[in-house]
């Protein structure tokens, strides 16, 4: 298989990749604290990028739209730690500090390249991904909390995102769906973070677009894509998984379906 996964808890797992890419929409529910053991992770947002290598350490927050590309380098597979930092346990954590978090900052995405402090807590955890019982519930809140503590140490900023647990108020869904169209979430998924249920989104999607969400983003996915290709010398290759298409195939169907000519006729 070319993707394996080891999981010691819900919470902590070690994921190896061997093919050529492995490509994920993300939002997660959680916040993400990844150590990059190996390989290449890409990560494109609608308004910033970001490569991370062998070495790097970086958090993911909660709720963040993003696309989120595994490559092997040099060589070597895609090889990750992983650590979900649950509302449950940050709850917990920041209960028994009594922390201040002050102002809330704006959730970006957190880089810590190969901090020693944060490294050696994720290697740590290496040696027990052997273990084929179950691993001990307590050990595992343990290493959580110390990564928690670590991350609260090194970074002043980060306690006001960890320590957020408010769920995403309703915002303008037009400048929401401008900027983040190219992520290919389930529906009920733009609607969570534009603080809508499905029933309310899909509404007031209609209201503002005077189309399906379905509909729209295709168009301008496609859109998006003929402007790359024409005005900025991309291949079609390299475009079609950055504005939402799961394959090369699907993106020059539905390219050559909307506009008449494939892809390939209009990169220089």
């Amino acid at each position: 298989m070319d993707y394996q996964v080891n999981y010691i808890s819900p919470e902590l797992k070690l994921s190896c990749y061997t093919g050529k890419l492995f490509k994920t929409e993300a939002a997660f529910s959680d916040h993400l604290l990844v150590w990059l053991i190996s390989g290449e992770t890409k990560i494109i947002q609608a308004d910033e990028r970001f490569v991370f290598g062998a070495g790097s350490t970086f958090l993911i927050p909660r709720n963040q739209l993003a696309t989120i590309i595994n490559t092997k380098k040099d060589g070597l597979p895609h090889k990750a730690v992983a650590m979900h930092l649950s509302a449950k346990r940050l709850r917990e954590f920041y209960h028994h500090q009594n922390a201040k978090t002050g102002t809330v900052v704006p959730s970006k995405i957190f880089s810590f390249h190969k901090h020693p402090l944060l490294e050696s807590c994720l290697a740590s955890l290496i040696p027990y991904f052997e273990i084929q019982d179950n691993f001990p519930e307590n050990i595992a809140s343990l290493k959580i909390t110390e990564a928690i503590s670590i991350l609260s140490t090194i970074d002043p900023d980060i306690d006001s995102v960890l320590a957020n647990f408010e769920d995403p108020g309703k915002i303008d869904l037009v400048a929401f769906m401008q900027k983040n169209f190219m992520f290919n979430m389930p529906l009920e998924k733009f609607g969570y973070l534009t603080g809508r249920s499905l029933t309310t989104f899909k509404r007031d999607f209609y209201k503002a677009f005077q189309t399906t969400p379905q509909r729209w983003l295709t168009l301008k996915r496609l859109e998006s894509a003929h402007y790359q290709l024409s005005e900025k010398d991309k291949k079609p290759a390299d475009i079609y998984y950055e504005i939402g298409f799961e394959n090369l195939s699907h993106f020059s169907y539905a390219f050559k379906k909307q506009f008449g000519y494939p892809p390939t006729a209009v990169s220089k």
